[in-house]
């Protein structure tokens, strides 16, 4: 220890490991008292506030060093490697490699502020000078920082912290002729995804009004409640029923990308792989494993390709001509049934499904098909209805009995006036 308190850097280790051992060896008893796990959870997050401040100044020190260009990797992907979660590793780098921020640092170092904050005043310094009409100078920079510090000390969130620095951006853009609000600014779009732990992708989007509009108006217009056969209201909530929309946009994205191209895997398009001889380890190219009746539900969507592979891995069959209704087939079924045989959703929206799977070896014809939007096909996959093809070759719908305890069968929605003794 040297006489101004700091710790010599070959002590360093061996200190932490101290403290390590320390923090291992906690335990609390049977008899502890409210105040008591009180006041250690407090100092608990005190050790927590002072050990993200140092791993992101020890990260500066990794950029300043090179050390994460000596292992060949960039510094964020060094971080994921010793551990931390990417998102973790991402606050890290951005605090650690920040400058201009003493003020800030010297607050971390006490541990009155935790790295979330640290890392949101940080952002929001950032957006700032992005937004700024003119670089941002130290006397204003500084300036903003305290402003932005001082709602971290009045106890505002992260969230809070970066909608301030928001506010602040759009009075600067303001002030100048040539400034556009944030709201009508393109520049600062952002669209963000990460697939989580449990296998699905998280979504986030910041888009300007223009933008914002558009997907509003779309989300809209495709999310309306839908009557059930039987006349029932849509049981979907409005948030499921936003998301059967957005589904419903990227079909129709996907669909004009693969009218725009002759390739064998549309841009943008969804590129499924099923073994051959263990089916049930489909995976999706970016998204992973799904279970066999997801891959029976994709093998409906033209938008899909579909690549059957040996154990090797080595593709046996590109199977889309072979499973996929042709441009006259879908003309006949959209004859026949004229819209989503469940819901009415127009045809322009509707895939063609098999009755009998095709990866079942279900026929590509017209009495083993129907047209089905993305929000009713799901129901059929995934939610207990049946759809069969009735003596009067049209499809006839089979409620689950959670619906119709007898499972009566219903007509396609345009001939839903239909009975079943009218039909015999």
């Amino acid at each position: 220890m040297i006489a101004d308190g700091t710790v010599e850097s070959t002590d360093t280790a061996a200190i932490l490991a101290g403290v390590v051992d320390l923090l291992a060896e906690l335990r609390t008893g049977p008899d502890v008292t409210g105040p008591q796990a009180h006041a250690a959870l407090q100092q608990i997050l005190l050790i927590r506030n002072l050990a993200d401040h140092h791993a992101a100044t020890l990260t500066g020190d990794l950029d300043r060093l090179g050390v994460a260009d000596g292992k060949g990797r960039r510094l964020r992907e060094l971080l994921v490697v010793m551990g931390c979660a990417p998102a973790v590793a991402s606050r890290f780098v951005r605090i650690g490699t920040a400058t201009d921020i003493d003020s800030l640092l010297r607050h971390a170092a006490d541990g009155s502020i935790s790295s979330e904050h640290a890392d949101a005043i940080v952002r929001g310094l950032s957006h700032i000078a992005s937004r700024s009409p003119e670089p941002v100078d130290a006397d204003l920079r500084s300036a903003q920082l305290m402003s932005l510090m001082s709602w971290s000390s009045a106890g505002m969130t992260p969230a809070q912290i970066s909608d301030h620095a928001r506010t602040i951006a759009n009075e600067l853009a303001a002030d100048t002729d040539d400034g556009k609000p944030a709201a009508e600014d393109k520049s600062i779009n952002e669209l963000g995804y990460h697939k989580t732990d449990d296998g699905r992708l998280d979504v986030r989007a910041n888009l300007d009004a223009v933008a914002g509009e558009k997907l509003h108006s779309l989300v809209e217009a495709l999310s309306a409640p839908k009557p059930q056969p039987d006349g029932s209201h849509d049981p979907r909530p409005a948030q499921h029923r936003r998301a059967d929309a957005f589904e419903s946009i990227l079909e129709l994205a996907e669909k004009g990308l693969a009218d725009e191209t002759v390739s064998c895997k549309p841009t943008g398009g969804v590129l499924l792989t099923i073994p051959a001889d263990t089916p049930k380890l489909s995976a999706l190219e970016f998204m992973g494993s799904v279970t066999p009746a997801t891959a029976r539900t994709l093998g409906c969507d033209a938008a899909v390709t579909v690549v059957i592979v040996d154990g090797e891995q080595v593709p046996l069959n590109v199977g889309r001509e072979k499973r996929l209704f042709t441009p006259a087939q879908r003309k006949a079924l959209l004859l026949r049934d004229e819209c989503c045989v469940k819901c009415g959703a127009p045809a322009s929206r509707t895939q063609a499904h098999h009755l009998v799977s095709w990866v079942d070896g279900g026929p590509t014809d017209l009495d083993n098909g129907c047209l089905l939007c993305t929000a009713c096909h799901h129901d059929v996959h995934d939610r207990g209805w049946d759809v069969i093809m009735g003596f009067d070759r049209h499809p006839w719908l089979i409620p689950p009995a959670t619906v119709d305890p007898k499972r009566r069968p219903l007509p396609a929605y345009s001939r839903r006036t239909l009975r079943l003794d009218s039909a015999a």
